[in-house]
């Protein structure tokens, strides 16, 4: 046999050319401008809290202030509980993160590989819940709340985010992808079926469990409607809650409320930094699996 030789054509030393001179691929070059677009708000966010509280109530208020100030920040430490706040922020976030890890792994898998009876119609049940609007559930559940004393409590915050229907089918999508063999040679080295899901499925599992619970972060820190509703004491307010009060029907208080929201997103930001790369896993094994 011969083998045919293929010249190399001029285009490839140009491409290898071109990949020398840029640090990164010319494709990201089309990102720029939607990065762009994207870090404008976040950008104008900053820039508003660092602004004067006259320049904040102009119609347009100035992009970029005249001076720089720290007078929002100071207003919004000094007249509000903004600690108290973000400490039952992080709260309610690190409680539903571990709730939601531990209890809709333990129920995806038993939807997963589990045989009882009316597994299929349990959990095509849980499913349809996903389908019903939240508003449909809130005076319901504010009547069952308030009839075991957990409104105006941070309870009332933690409990709706202990576990999720998506957080159940996420898990049991991933565990039916993993290869049952794995379980069955725990099972005859002699596991039980606890420790096999402990040992040999859950190491199996982070990239669903990061996903899980950086959506469960995500919904937690930021929900706003149904503390509205639940939480009236000011010793339970979340952040989003607390920030709330800074606007009125007649009035909006700009600065704390521009700085305010620098606190509670500045967290995020830096979380997103730190587990960067993970949080890009999280993305493309969601679009893949979910």
């Amino acid at each position: 046999m011969t083998a045919v030789l293929r010249r190399p054509t001029a285009a490839a030393p140009r491409a290898r050319g071109r990949r020398r001179m840029l640090p990164f691929s010319p494709r990201h070059i089309a990102l720029i401008p939607i990065a762009f677009v994207f870090a404008v708000p976040l950008l104008q966010m900053f820039l508003a809290a660092l602004s004067p509280s006259a320049e904040l109530i102009q119609y347009p208020p100035p992009f970029i202030p005249s001076h720089l100030t720290l007078s929002g920040f100071q207003r919004l430490f000094a007249q509000s509980d903004i600690l108290r706040w973000l400490g039952n922020t992080v709260i309610v976030s690190v409680v539903a993160i571990v709730s939601n890890l531990v209890l809709c792994s333990l129920a995806g898998y038993g939807f997963a590989r589990l045989r009882f009876h009316g597994k299929n119609f349990g959990f095509f049940g849980i499913l349809a819940t996903i389908m019903i609007p939240t508003q449909v559930l809130m005076i319901p559940t504010f009547v069952m709340f308030a009839s075991v004393g957990l409104t105006d409590t941070l309870g009332a915050a933690i409990v709706p985010w202990l576990a999720s229907s998506f957080g159940v089918f996420l898990m049991r999508q991933f565990f039916l992808s993993l290869p049952a063999e794995l379980e069955e040679a725990g099972l005859i080295d002699g596991c039980n079926r606890l420790q096999v899901f402990w040992r040999i499925v859950l190491p199996l599992a982070k990239p669903a469990l990061a996903t899980l619970a950086i959506f469960t972060l995500l919904g937690a820190w930021n929900d706003l409607v149904w503390p509205i509703i639940a939480i009236n004491n000011p010793g339970a307010f979340t952040l989003q809650l607390g920030m709330a009060n800074f606007q009125g029907v007649r009035r909006t208080d700009w600065a704390l409320l521009m700085a305010g929201n620098v606190v509670a997103t500045l967290p995020l930001v830096l979380f997103f930094v730190a587990a960067q790369k993970q949080f890009v896993a999280t993305m493309t094994f969601s679009g893949l699996k979910g």
